[in-house]
C-alpha cells in the first residue's frame, strides 16, 4: 500500500509527535508499505531554539520531504500565515500522487496538517485518516472561529479519527462536541527494543529525571517548585529545550537549585536510552497529553514514575500501581510522591517492574503499528471523504497567530 503520511514535527524537533512519526513510518517500511513523508519543520532561529527546527533527516526506505513553516515563521514580523504553510502541504501531496499515486493520506495533528491533508483527500479522491495528537485535541479550536471550524471538520469527515485514549476523547466531546463513537482508540507505543531498563552503579543518589518538552503545560516549572521541598540524597536532570527554557533556568536559581538541578538541553533520540538508564524516577507533572511518549519510554526503562491524574495520562497510569500520581498543580502533593520514592527503594523498584510488564504486553510498537496498518487496510478503497466546505472563515484575534509555536 502507497500511504502519505503528513507530520507537523519531525526530528529534529524536540516533540511527542516526532518520536511518534519515526517509529511509525519504520514500522510501515517492515510491513511493507511503500511510505512518503512530507514534514513541516521551522528553519528559523527562534523556532530552532523552541523545537529544534532544522529539516528532517533520511529515513531509510521512507521519501522525506521537508516543508519550511515559512508562513508560521512571519509571526516573527507580525502575525503568522498558516493559510500559505497549508497550501504548500496541498501542492507536495497533490504533486507527489500524480507522480506515483497514493493508496491512504494520513496526517499527525489536526491543524493545520489534518486540514491540509483533509482539503488534499477530498480533491483527489482519497481517503483520509488523522491521528488527533496533544495540543490540538486540548485547545486548537477553543482560539479562534477559523481554528474551530477546522477542527470540526477535521474531527467530522476523515474515514477515521485516530486518539489515544478514553480520557482524550472525553475532552475533545466536551470541548468541541465530537461524539465520543468518531474515534478509533490506538494508544502511544514505544520501541521496546531501544527502550530497556538499565543499571546504575552503587550510588546512594537518588536521580530524578524529567525528559521532553521544557514548557510549563508539561509541568516543569512545577517539577521544579517541587523539586525545592525535598530532602535527603537526591540530584535531578531536566533534558531538552522549549519555549520556557529561560523561565525554567531562572526559577531554579531563584530557588538556590543549582547544586541539584541539572539542565542537559536539546538531546539526540540516539541518546535518549542512556539518559533514562542513568535515572531512577522520571517526573512528568504534565496537565494534559495526547498519550505521552516520555512516559511509555520510562515505563519501557524500568524507572518510577510520578505524574499526574491529566488527561492522556490516566489512560496508561494508575495511582499506586504503576506510578503515583496527583492532580496537576498540586506542588506539595508532588513533592510527597517523589519524596517517596527518594526515601524507599522497595516502592520505586515495585512501581518500575509493574509499569515495564504493561508497557512490553499492551505499548510496544510491533502491537500498535499493526493496529494502524489494519485501518488503512479498513479504508483503502473507500474514495475521498463526505463532503464539506473547504473554505474557513477569517478570525484574526486567534491567539496562535502571534505565537504558531505553541500550537
Amino acid at each position: 500500500m502507497r500511504v502519505c503520511f503528513v507530520s507537523r514535527r519531525f526530528f529534529p524537533a524536540i516533540s511527542g509527535m516526532s518520536i511518534y512519526a519515526i517509529n511509525l513510518v519504520r514500522q510501515l517500511i517492515a510491513r511493507d508499505h511503500d511510505v512518503t513523508m512530507v514534514s513541516q519543520y521551522r528553519g528559523d532561529e527562534f523556532g530552532k531554539g523552541v523545537y529544534g527546527g532544522g529539516p528532517p533527516p533520511e529515513v531509510p526506505g521512507v521519501k522525506v520531504i521537508g516543508l519550511e513553516q515559512l508562513g508560521e515563521q512571519e509571526a516573527n514580523e507580525g502575525t503568522a500565515n498558516f493559510e500559505r504553510d497549508i497550501a504548500a502541504i496541498i501542492k507536495t501531496i497533490v504533486r507527489e500522487h500524480a507522480a506515483k499515486p497514493f493508496d491512504v493520506l494520513h496526517a499527525q495533528y489536526g491543524y493545520p496538517t489534518g486540514w491540509a491533508t483533509l482539503v488534499t483527500g477530498q480533491r483527489l479522491g482519497l481517503p483520509v485518516v488523522v491521528s488527533i495528537q496533544g495540543g490540538d485535541g486540548h485547545w486548537v479550536g477553543s482560539c479562534c472561529e477559523t481554528h474551530r471550524q477546522a477542527m470540526l471538520r477535521v474531527l467530522d469527515h476523515p474515514q477515521a479519527v485516530l486518539i489515544g485514549g478514553e480520557s482524550f476523547a472525553r475532552e475533545v466531546n466536551e470541548r468541541l462536541g465530537t461524539p465520543i463513537d468518531r474515534f478509533t482508540y490506538v494508544p502511544g507505543a514505544v520501541d521496546t527494543d531501544r527502550f530497556t531498563p538499565g543499571t546504575l552503579g552503587a550510588d546512594d543518589t537518588v536521580r530524578i529525571l524529567y525528559h521532553g518538552r521544557v514548557d510549563a503545560r508539561k509541568g516543569v516549572l512545577d517539577f521544579i517548585k517541587a523539586c525545592a521541598r525535598l530532602s535527603g540524597n537526591w540530584r535531578a536532570t531536566i533534558s531538552g529545550i522549549g519555549p520556557d527554557s529561560e523561565a525554567a533556568k531562572s526559577l531554579v536559581a531563584e530557588r538556590d537549585l543549582e547544586d541539584r538541578v541539572t539542565f542537559t538541553g536539546y538531546a539526540e533520540y540516539a541518546d535518549v536510552p542512556d539518559i533514562y538508564h542513568a535515572h531512577h524516577v522520571f517526573a512528568s507533572p504534565t496537565y494534559a497529553e495526547g498519550f505521552s511518549n516520555t512516559i511509555l519510554e520510562a515505563m519501557a526503562s524500568g524507572l518510577a514514575i510520578v505524574s499526574c491524574h491529566a488527561v492522556g495520562v490516566s489512560d496508561c497510569l494508575r495511582d499506586g500501581e504503576n506510578g503515583l500520581l496527583s492532580e496537576p498543580g498540586d506542588i506539595a502533593a508532588q513533592a510527597a510522591n517523589l519524596q517517596l520514592l527518594i526515601d524507599d527503594a522497595g516502592e520505586r523498584q515495585r512501581l518500575a517492574a509493574t509499569a515495564l510488564a504493561e508497557c512490553r504486553a499492551t505499548y510496544s510498537w510491533d502491537v500498535v503499528g499493526g493496529m494502524i496498518a489494519e485501518i488503512y487496510r479498513d479504508v483503502a478503497g473507500n474514495g475521498a471523504p463526505p463532503p464539506f466546505d473547504p473554505e474557513l472563515p477569517h478570525d484574526p484575534a486567534c491567539r496562535f497567530l502571534k505565537q504558531p509555536h505553541l500550537l
